[in-house]
Order: structure tokens, then C-alpha cells, then sequence
């Protein structure tokens, strides 16, 4: 087993990888909660994870109830955060119990808020099911729900008592949504790590195919990476972590003009979001030309989209950018921008013009 460490004073814990530690999950999980049930929200297209999740807590002694959860982003909904706190309530949970969130990042994110909230905040376990939880949303803290104005905008720190990571349930996954959480692996070659990206470049197509021993090594590695960034700044106060949100920017833009509808998946946005966040950032001379051309075409080559044309999203500039002012990072009047000087030398950009956006993406092929 792997452990990293994620260092947050009294709120440390452990991100726990293995291969068929879905079916130890009991064992892991029965020292925080002695003899009290918990209770598991599950995302509903994982009837059989849930089924080995349920029966290893059996095993180690522990009752459990399942609160189902339909599929995709549309469950970030306050509906539906009701609906989950008003069955956690039913099933009598107690300020001490711990909640599991076992699923994607959708269930990781509503679990992890209904935890939050929940009689001022209970324990939860996170157990992420896809590449993109296990290797992003499921570390860190952040939970919350989407609103009418956008993404991820309703929310709270909270951080899981214990992360459990099984490559193995990868094996089930879609290939486009495994695609999809691998755009976040890439990510953080290009915030920091040169040799990484490298790396990427090297191996993601097999890593994809489903080797398991590279998908293990990119997971710890960039679970470790997040660790290390969440470590030094918690609450994205001092601004290292908002290197975390490479992309992000352009890609919650264009995951609100598609509809959070499936068409365009959340690690899809990303993929798009790195690239033109590295393709605006040659354009105003601060990054190399070929960086940018090599961000894109590895993007392009393991089958991610890398530009506008590819996501099919024909808005225009002004109208994406209209959906940046919504951002949760705008602070007085300002969004700031992540930007590069090249692979693995992202910075933060505070002076960023939003009119220059709007024209850059208005000159994007659709």
C-alpha cells in the first residue's frame, strides 16, 4: 500500500492506494468509527462497488446503509443536497459518525458538503471511483454543490478523515471518462513538474490502455502533488493553490455554456482549459510557441480535445467570458487568470484584461 500523507495540523490524514483495497475498505474504515453504522453515498451506476464496499464493512463488523444518488453533475443540485442530509437525518446519523462518499467527483463533492453542513460537520471517508476524484476532487477538502450562476459556486472546506484509493475499479470505467480524469493527471506535469509532463507524454497512451502499475505510479504521484499544494495553502489564500486550477478557468466557462449535460465532461473542459490557457499565454510572448504545441498535441494525441472546435461549443467570447465573471476566484472587479512562462512554470496572472480573452477566444477555430 501507498500512503501519502496529506499535513494540515489537526486535520491531517492519510490517502491510502492499493490495488483491491476496495474490498479492505472495512478493515480501514472500522478504527474511526467503533461500533456505529455508517452510512454510504453512493452514485448509482456503481451497484457492485457498493455491494463489495458494503459487504467488507459487514466484515469488519460494520452496519451500513447506502443513500443512492442519481449519476452526473446535474445531482450537485441544493435538491438533491436536501435530499441527501434529509436521509442522513432518517438513518439517525450522530455528530461522531462517519459518512463514506464512494463514487466520482460529483459524489465526493455533495457528500462531502452534506458532511460539512450536517449537524455543523461530520467525519467522511472519501472513496473515489474514477481517475479524476482519485487523482483530484477526493484530496483537499473542497465540497459544495453548482447554482444557477455556475459551478461549484455553494460550498465548504471540509476535509475527509481518510482517503481509500483502488486502481483496480478503474478497470469498469468508460474509456472517455477515464480520458477525462487523465486531463487532470497531465495538469499537474504543467504546473510545476517538467519532467513529469514528460512522463505523461511517454506513457499516458498505455496508462490509458490499461496498465495498471502506470496508472498506480500517476495516481500516488499526483496525489503527492496536490498533498504538498493543499499543505501549504489550505483555503487558496496565498495563492500555490490556485495553481491547482490550471484550466479551470476557461474550462468552467465552457462547462457552463455546454449545459452540464454530459456533451462536455468536467476533465474535457480541463484538457481544453490547459491548452488555451498555454495558447493565450504564447500568444502575449510569455510562453514558448512549441510549449503550446506540445501541451495541445498530447492532449490531442490520447484522444482529449484540445481547442474550442473540438468541444462544440460555438459561443462567443463575450458570452464565455460572461460566464467567468461568474467565478468564485473574481475578487474586486479582478478574475485572476492562470497563465505559463512554459511546461511546468505556471503562475498566477492578476492583470489579465478580460477584453483580451474575449478577443483571444473570439480568434479560436469553432
Amino acid at each position: 500500500m501507498r500512503v501519502v500523507p496529506v499535513s494540515l495540523g489537526e486535520r491531517s490524514y492519510e490517502v491510502r492506494i492499493a490495488a483491491g483495497l476496495l474490498a479492505r475498505a472495512g478493515e480501514q474504515i472500522a478504527p474511526l468509527v467503533g461500533a456505529r453504522p455508517v452510512a454510504i453515498v453512493a452514485d448509482a451506476n456503481i451497484a457492485d462497488h457498493l455491494a463489495t464496499v458494503q459487504a467488507s464493512l459487514a466484515a469488519a463488523g460494520v452496519r451500513s446503509e447506502a443513500v443512492v444518488v442519481p449519476a452526473g453533475e446535474a445531482s450537485k443540485s441544493w435538491a438533491m443536497l436536501e435530499r441527501v442530509c434529509d436521509r442522513l437525518l432518517d438513518l439517525g446519523v450522530e455528530r461522531s459518525d462517519v459518512a463514506v462518499a464512494l463514487g466520482g467527483g460529483v459524489i465526493g463533492d455533495l457528500a462531502g458538503f452534506a458532511a460539512a453542513i450536517l449537524k455543523r460537520g461530520i467525519r467522511f471517508v472519501q472513496i473515489p471511483t474514477t481517475l479524476l476524484a482519485q487523482v483530484d476532487s477526493s484530496v483537499g477538502g473542497k465540497t459544495g454543490i453548482n447554482a444557477r450562476a455556475g459551478k461549484n459556486l455553494v460550498g465548504a472546506f471540509h476535509q475527509p478523515a481518510l482517503v481509500l484509493i483502488d486502481p483496480e475499479v478503474l478497470a469498469t470505467l468508460p474509456a472517455r471518462e477515464l480520458r477525462a480524469g487523465y486531463a487532470e493527471v497531465v495538469k499537474y506535469g504543467l504546473i510545476d513538474d517538467e519532467s513529469f509532463f514528460a512522463w505523461c507524454e511517454a506513457n499516458g497512451a498505455a496508462l490509458l490502455a490499461g496498465d495498471v502499475n502506470l496508472r498506480e505510479t500517476a495516481i500516488a504521484h499526483s496525489v503527492a502533488a496536490k498533498a504538498r499544494i493543499v499543505g501549504e495553502d489550505e483555503h487558496e489564500t496565498k495563492g500555490r493553490r490556485a495553481l491547482l486550477n490550471l484550466g479551470h478557468t476557461f474550462g468552467h466557462a465552457l462547462e457552463a455554456e455546454a449545459g452540464y449535460d454530459g456533451a462536455l465532461l468536467h476533465g474535457e473542459a480541463v484538457a481544453v482549459g490547459c491548452a488555451l490557457a498555454f495558447a493565450f499565454s504564447a500568444e502575449r510572448s510569455l510562453c514558448p510557441a512549441e510549449d503550446a504545441a506540445r501541451v495541445a498535441a498530447h492532449f490531442r494525441e490520447v484522444g482529449l480535445p484540445d481547442g474550442l472546435a473540438a468541444t462544440g461549443v460555438s459561443a462567443s467570447g463575450a458570452r464565455l467570458v460572461e460566464h467567468m465573471r461568474h467565478d468564485k476566484k473574481a475578487s474586486g472587479g479582478r478574475l485572476p487568470f492562470l497563465l505559463a512562462r512554459g511546461i511546468g512554470r505556471t503562475y498566477l496572472d492578476t492583470a489579465v484584461d478580460l477584453a483580451d480573452v474575449t478577443s483571444f477566444l473570439d480568434r479560436q477555430p469553432r
